[in-house]
């Protein structure tokens, strides 16, 4: 169903307070390097909405570090439970599988000291959360609705070179939480069509929920707000700039852009363009954490290149209204909140015409979407909008407008639909067992 179909009756049941698992990466992380990213904006964004309606939230994650206190507030009405599983630092992503048993055991222990009944429900995060929560649901009797993010079998479709594939482990363990999770929580319509093609999940188990922006912190800038930006950046302002917020690895494709401004300036060496790259090494990009500067050093265009790094919203959004043209070239999305956040700040967006981004960008009208990763294609798309002004101006009026349509209060309100529907179907079952 989609969001517009989530309607709770009256007699709906709403939950009183929701477990969250994230336990591969924290949402108190920064986004933009290590594992933290679009998942740490989206569960803790929604966890404070989902608060703010008065649901108590509980986000259990793994400690990262020692002096880290095991219960943080995160905003009034959410706590964040940071469980000992394995070493703070050091610890790669493709060995937290071998910490889930420990991970595992501090959420029961954290749930065994309070009152039975404690939690109403519990929501997982990514593949490694939802094997958690396929064993706490059980042992909890709540019902477990699970969100992706994203899927081994997509990324492993779309496997760029200087990329590792997913494990087979991680794909059987997928499979496990789509055939035995209550509810499936996805961004879109192409990520249910996935989950449905790939993990043969029931389309009546799934809720289409999109994501949001942080429209209050993510708005368009004055002309005088702008200069300030670019000034702060060491942007000079008569210059063209692109940027790309994210993490630099294979996936993300920054290469894309760097190789596209090569390609713009070979055509054009005199042209004043820059591109600011905000952002850190993750995942594979952790074994050469240097490789992206070395490409632009390689293709003469290091001088015109400057690498920043991640920042918190409040600075975020100065790299998005100093921007002309905010590029997001990722092989998969699930939704692309970059792309979002920068139209909400009246910012146009170049998107690669995969996984939700075509949703999260009106093509034509508060973006272009590119078919495809050729450098020589997006140089030409990049240049052509960079040319007309008056395009650009149009989109940054109807970008903010676009992106209004998407926000976290928005899907705060389609999760607590899914969960009502989710805690009435279980409850319904579990009657019909004892009663049979």
């Amino acid at each position: 169903m989609t969001v517009s179909d989530l309607r709770p009756g009256p007699d709906a049941p709403l939950p009183k307070r929701v477990a969250v698992l994230s336990f591969h990466t924290s949402p108190l992380a920064q986004p933009g390097t290590g594992d933290a990213g679009g998942l740490n904006v989206y569960v803790l964004q929604t966890a404070r909405r989902l608060a703010r309606r008065g649901v108590e939230v509980e986000i259990f994650t793994r400690a990262t570090h020692s002096s880290q206190p095991p219960v943080e507030e995160a905003g009034d009405g959410v706590l964040v439970r940071s469980i000992v599983a394995g070493p703070f630092e050091g610890l790669r992503k493709e060995d937290l599988p071998t910490q889930l048993c420990p991970f595992v055991a501090g959420v029961m222990r954290a749930e065994a000291g309070q009152a039975p009944g404690h939690y109403d429900l519990i929501h997982s995060h990514y593949w490694l959360s939802g094997q958690a929560g396929l064993v706490a649901s059980e042992h909890w009797g709540v019902p477990l609705v699970h969100t992706a993010h994203t899927l081994a079998e997509v990324k492993n479709a779309v496997l760029t070179s200087g990329d590792t594939p997913e494990p087979e482990s991680r794909r059987i363990g997928e499979q496990q939480i789509v055939d035995a999770a209550h509810r499936l929580v996805v961004n879109t319509t192409g990520e249910r069509d996935e989950l449905v093609g790939y993990y043969d999940a029931d389309p009546a188990d799934i809720d289409i929920v999109p994501p949001g922006a942080d429209l209050e912190q993510y708005t368009p800038g004055t002309r005088r707000g702008t200069e300030q930006a670019r000034r702060a950046l060491g942007v000079a302002q008569r210059s063209e700039v692109i940027a790309f917020v994210g993490r630099i690895q294979p996936l993300k494709a920054p290469d894309v852009v760097v190789r596209a401004l090569a390609e713009i300036v070979r055509a054009e060496p005199h042209r004043d363009v820059r591109l600011l790259v905000v952002g850190g090494p993750s995942g594979s990009g952790l074994e050469r954490p240097r490789s992206l500067m070395e490409l632009a050093e390689e293709l003469g265009v290091a001088e015109r290149v400057s690498f920043l790094a991640p920042r918190p919203p409040s600075e975020l959004v100065d790299v998005y209204r100093a921007a002309d043209i905010v590029a997001v070239p990722s092989y998969s999305e699930s939704f692309g909140l970059v792309a979002l956040e920068a139209q909400a700040c009246g910012t146009p967006v170049v998107a690669a015409a995969v996984g939700g981004l075509p949703t999260a960008v009106a093509n034509g009208r508060t973006g272009l979407t590119v078919d495809g990763h050729d450098p020589r294609e997006w140089a030409r798309v990049l240049g052509s909008l960079l040319d007309d002004d008056e395009l650009r101006l149009e989109m940054s009026r109807h970008a903010p407008v676009h992106a209004a349509e998407f926000s976290w209060d928005s899907t705060a309100d389609g999760l607590l639909a899914s969960y009502a529907g989710t805690m009435a179907s279980y409850r319904a079952r579990r009657a019909a067992a004892t009663a049979s």
